[in-house]
């Protein structure tokens, strides 16, 4: 099992699907249902052999959740804080680089 690379708060974007989000959560592997996986067309399927990460997702149509494996993630902080609402339930605020957790934060369901 390797090391994430990434942690809860980080703001990180998909290196190829314009969205990006800040993580709430982190599986060690894949821990998804095999229907999802195998709804992912193959030729773009991650290995489950990685990290996957729970993100409060934006794109320009919205804010969602999504779960998404590490080698689809790239740092994203750069780019300033996200706007999806649940943000002030889990995290403190974004100080530039990182959103730190709430003491106590509620997870979205």
């Amino acid at each position: 099992m390797r090391e994430a690379k990434f942690t809860i708060g980080d703001v990180v974007r998909h290196r190829l699907f314009p969205f990006r989000g800040v993580i709430f959560d982190v599986d060690p592997v894949f821990a998804n249902t095999e229907e999802w996986w195998l709804s992912i067309p193959e030729s773009m399927r991650p290995d489950k052999d990685q990290p996957f990460y729970h993100l409060l997702a934006e794109n320009e149509d919205g804010h969602y959740e999504a779960y998404v494996s590490e080698g689809n993630l790239l740092p994203d902080a750069e780019n300033g804080a996200v706007t999806h609402p649940d943000t002030v339930d889990i995290f403190e605020g974004f100080d530039g680089q990182r959103y730190a957790l709430k003491s106590g934060g509620l997870m979205p369901n």
